[in-house]
C-alpha cells in the first residue's frame, strides 16, 4: 500500500520558488553574453558597430565567417591547435597512467615518498623564468615540443586517477591474475584500463580543454607565426585589437574594414568554442562516475 504524498508546507513552496528565482538570474546572467556573441557574429558589420545587436541577429550574415574561413591564418591556427590537442592529450593519458598506476598498488614500495614529491611540485615550483631556461636549455624554444613537453603532467590528475584506481579495481582481481601468469603490464592493459573507461574520458577532456585553450605557453617560447595555436590569434584579436589586413578579406572601404574587424572577434570566438561543445555532450555522462569516485578517497 502506498503511503500518501507529503504536504508541501508554506516555507518549503517559498524556498522553491526562491530558489527558481536564483537559479533562473544566474542561468540569465551566464547565458547573455553567449547569446549575444552568437548573435553578433551572425550581424552585420554596421549593426554590430552601431550597438544594434542585443538579442537576436541584426541583418543576418556570414560575412564574419566567410572572413575567417578564408584567411590562411586561422586555418593554420587551428590546424596547430587539433594537432597540440590530439597529440599533448595522447601524451598526458599515457603519463598520467603510469604515473597513477603505481602509486595506487598497495604493494609499490616507496608510494609514500614519491606521492610527497608529486605533491611538493604542486605546492612549490621554480618560477616562469627557471622554467623558460630549462625549456631553452632542452632545445624546444619555437617547436612543437614547447607545447606539450612542460605541460605533460598534471599531479592533480594523478591522484584523481589514482584514487579511481584504488577504489574501482579490487586487490581479489589483482591477485587472481597474478595466479593465472599475468604479468603487470598485461593486467594494466587488458584489465585495469577497459575497467577505467570512465576517469579515461574525464581526464582526457581535461587535458584537451587545457590544449585547445593554451595561448601562454606558445607567447613564451613560440616565435614563428606558423607554429601559432589558434587561442593565440583569438588573444591578439581579443586583447590587443590586432588584426591583419589580409584577414579581412575583400573589404574594399576603411569603414568596411572597421566594421568587419569587430566583427571577427564574435566570429572566431564561436568557431574556436565549436568543437568542445560538441565533444562534451558524449563525455558528460562520464563525469560523475569518473570523477566522483576518484575524490572519495585520498
Amino acid at each position: 500500500m502506498q503511503s500518501p504524498a507529503m504536504k508541501e508546507s508554506g516555507s518549503d513552496r517559498v524556498f522553491t520558488v526562491v530558489n527558481y528565482v536564483i537559479l533562473s538570474v544566474f542561468l540569465i546572467v551566464v547565458l547573455y553574453p553567449l547569446i549575444y556573441v552568437v548573435s553578433a557574429s551572425f550581424s552585420s558589420s554596421s549593426a554590430v558597430l552601431s550597438g544594434k545587436v542585443w538579442l537576436w541577429p541584426v541583418e543576418p550574415t556570414l560575412e564574419g565567417y566567410r572572413a575567417v574561413f578564408k584567411n590562411t591564418m586561422v586555418a593554420k591556427g587551428f590546424m596547430n591547435t587539433l594537432f597540440y590537442t590530439l597529440a599533448g592529450t595522447s601524451i598526458n593519458l599515457i603519463l598520467s597512467v603510469m604515473a597513477a598506476y603505481p602509486l595506487s598498488r598497495k604493494d609499490f614500495r616507496g608510494r609514500g615518498l614519491f606521492m610527497l614529491l608529486f605533491v611538493f611540485t604542486m605546492l612549490f615550483n621554480g618560477g616562469l623564468i627557471p622554467t623558460y631556461l630549462l625549456v631553452k636549455d632542452l632545445g624546444m624554444i619555437d617547436t612543437v615540443w614547447s607545447m606539450l613537453i612542460p605541460g605533460a603532467l598534471s599531479v592533480w590528475n594523478v591522484i584523481i586517477m589514482r584514487t579511481y584506481f584504488q577504489t574501482t579495481i579490487p586487490t581479489e582481481l589483482l591477485e587472481a591474475s597474478q595466479l593465472d601468469g599475468c604479468t603487470d603490464f598485461r593486467f594494466l592493459w587488458r584489465i585495469v584500463l577497459p575497467l577505467s573507461g570512465p576517469i579515461l574520458a574525464v581526464i582526457a577532456l581535461f587535458y584537451a580543454v587545457g590544449h585547445w585553450n593554451q595561448y601562454f605557453n606558445a607567447m613564451i617560447y613560440l616565435k614563428s607565426a606558423d607554429l601559432y595555436p589558434l587561442q593565440l590569434l583569438l588573444r591578439d584579436i581579443l586583447v590587443q585589437n590586432e588584426v591583419n589586413i589580409e584577414m579581412l578579406g575583400d573589404a574594399k572601404t576603411a569603414a568596411a574594414r572597421q566594421g568587419l574587424r569587430e566583427l571577427l572577434k564574435y566570429s572566431l570566438i564561436v568557431v574556436t568554442s565549436v568543437p568542445l561543445l560538441i565533444v562534451y555532450p558524449f563525455l558528460q555522462k562520464f563525469f560523475v562516475k569518473g570523477v566522483m569516485i576518484g575524490s572519495l578517497k585520498g
